[in-house]
C-alpha cells in the first residue's frame, strides 16, 4: 500500500552523499572506479537537478573537476574522445598513442555533459578529433562501438553518439540513415527496443531508441501511430503497483527505470500516463538515511540511481501540494540533463558558437 503522503526529498543529504563519492568510493562501490567519467557525471548530474551545486560545493572545487576531466581528453589514430579515466595508463609512457589509453563513446558524452554542468567554454575541445572517432566507431550495421574496433556495440553507444552529435550541431560524424536502419532493428514484438537485433525489451535501450529517433528527426514521428500506441503500452504496463518501473516484462520495479521508462512516455508525449505521486513514493522509499537513493528500498545508495530517480522526479514531478521539497531543476528528457545545461552544451559546444572569453563564461543563457 503506498503511503498516504509523500515523504520529504532529502536533497541536501543526496548532495552531500553525490559530493563525497567524487573524492572517494565507499567499499560496496569500488568495482565501477574504471568508468569514473560516468560516475563523475551522475555526482555532478544530482548536484545540478538538485540545485544543490553552487551550495554544496567551492570555486576551487568545480576548477579542479573541470581540470581532471580534460586531463581524459585523449587522441588517438582514430580521433579524440574521453577516456574513463587514466587507470589505465601507464604514469610514464613513451608511447605517442596507446591502446589503453582510447578514447570511450560513453566516456565522452558524460563528459560533455559534466564540463556543460561546470559552465566551461570548450576552447580545448577538438571537434575535428572527435568527429573523427564518432566515424571510427561506426560499423557497418549502423551501430556504434564503444571505442574504435571493439568495444559494446548497441543502443547506449548508438544513443551517445546521436547525444554527441546534437551537442556539436554536426551530423557529419556518422551515417544518420544507417545508424536509424539499425535502431529500428531492435525493436521487439512488445513496442520496446532490445540492446541489439533479436534482444528482449529493455527500459533503459527503449530510452535510447526512442530518444535518439527524436533527436535525428527533430519534430517529425518516426513512429507510425500503431507503433507508438504498443510502445506507450508496453512502457505503461512496467509501472509496479509499488510505484515504480521494471525495466522488463514481469520484473521487480528499480529507481532507475523510473527515468528509462518515464522519460520514455515524455519523449512519446504520454508523461501524463504516469501515476507521478506513487512514482515519487517509490523513490522516497529507496532514499538513504545518510543520503543516496538505491535501486530498491533497503539496499545500498549509489550516484546512479541517485541521479537517474531525481531526474525522473524533475522530468515527473509530483503534484505541488505534496512540498516543496520535491521542487527541482526542469529536465531536458532528450540528453538527460537539466534543461539550463543543455542549453549551455548547446549554445558553447559547436564550433561556430565558442566563446573565446575565460573558461567559466557567462553562466547566464
Amino acid at each position: 500500500m503506498l503511503p498516504t503522503s509523500l515523504p520529504p526529498l532529502s536533497k541536501g543529504s543526496h548532495a552531500t552523499h553525490c559530493k563525497r563519492c567524487l573524492s572517494g568510493l565507499p567499499a560496496s562501490q569500488v568495482d565501477i572506479d574504471p568508468a569514473k567519467l560516468a560516475l563523475s557525471f551522475y555526482c555532478l548530474g544530482s548536484l545540478d537537478v538538485s540545485g544543490e551545486l553552487e551550495k554544496k560545493t567551492r570555486d576551487w572545487e568545480r576548477e579542479h573537476w573541470r581540470e581532471w576531466i580534460w586531463g581524459q581528453q585523449t587522441c588517438g589514430h582514430y580521433g579524440t574522445g574521453f577516456r574513463a579515466s587514466s587507470y589505465m595508463t601507464a604514469k610514464h609512457s613513451t608511447e605517442e598513442h596507446s591502446g589503453y589509453d582510447n578514447p570511450q563513446i560513453i566516456m565522452t558524452y558524460t563528459a560533455l555533459l559534466s564540463l556543460s554542468i561546470l559552465r566551461d567554454n570548450f576552447s580545448r575541445l577538438d571537434r575535428k578529433g572527435l568527429l573523427k572517432f564518432l566515424r571510427s566507431c561506426q560499423n557497418v550495421d549502423g551501430s556504434f562501438s564503444s571505442e574504435p574496433l571493439g568495444g559494446d556495440s548497441d543502443l547506449r553507444t548508438t544513443f551517445c553518439a546521436f547525444a554527441i552529435s546534437t551537442m556539436l550541431d554536426d551530423w557529419s560524424g556518422m551515417d544518420v540513415a544507417s545508424a536509424l536502419q539499425f535502431i529500428r532493428s531492435c525493436r521487439t514484438y512488445e513496442g520496446g527496443y532490445g540492446q541489439s537485433p533479436f534482444g528482449e525489451a529493455l527500459g533503459g535501450t527503449t530510452y535510447c531508441a526512442l530518444a535518439s529517433l527524436r533527436l535525428a528527426t527533430k519534430q517529425l514521428d518516426p513512429l507510425t501511430i500503431q507503433d507508438r500506441q504498443k510502445t506507450v503500452r508496453w512502457l505503461v504496463q512496467n509501472q509496479a503497483s509499488d510505484g515504480g518501473f521494471s525495466g522488463r516484462t514481469n520484473k521487480d520495479a528499480d529507481a532507475c527505470y523510473c527515468f528509462w521508462c518515464g522519460a520514455s512516455l515524455h519523449v512519446l508525449d504520454a508523461g501524463d500516463l504516469v501515476d507521478k505521486t506513487a512514482m515519487t513514493s517509490f523513490i522516497a522509499s529507496c532514499q538513504f538515511k545518510y543520503g543516496g537513493i538505491a535501486k530498491i528500498p533497503g539496499e545500498h545508495p549509489d550516484p546512479y540511481h541517485t541521479y537517474l530517480s531525481l531526474a525522473a522526479a524533475a522530468l515527473l514531478p509530483p503534484d505541488s501540494s505534496d512540498g516543496t521539497s520535491w521542487a527541482l531543476c526542469p529536465l531536458d528528457p532528450l540528453l538527460n540533463a537539466a534543461y539550463q545545461t543543455s542549453l549551455w552544451a548547446r549554445a558553447h559546444i559547436p564550433a561556430h558558437k565558442v566563446d573565446d572569453d575565460d573558461a567559466l563564461g557567462d553562466a547566464s543563457i
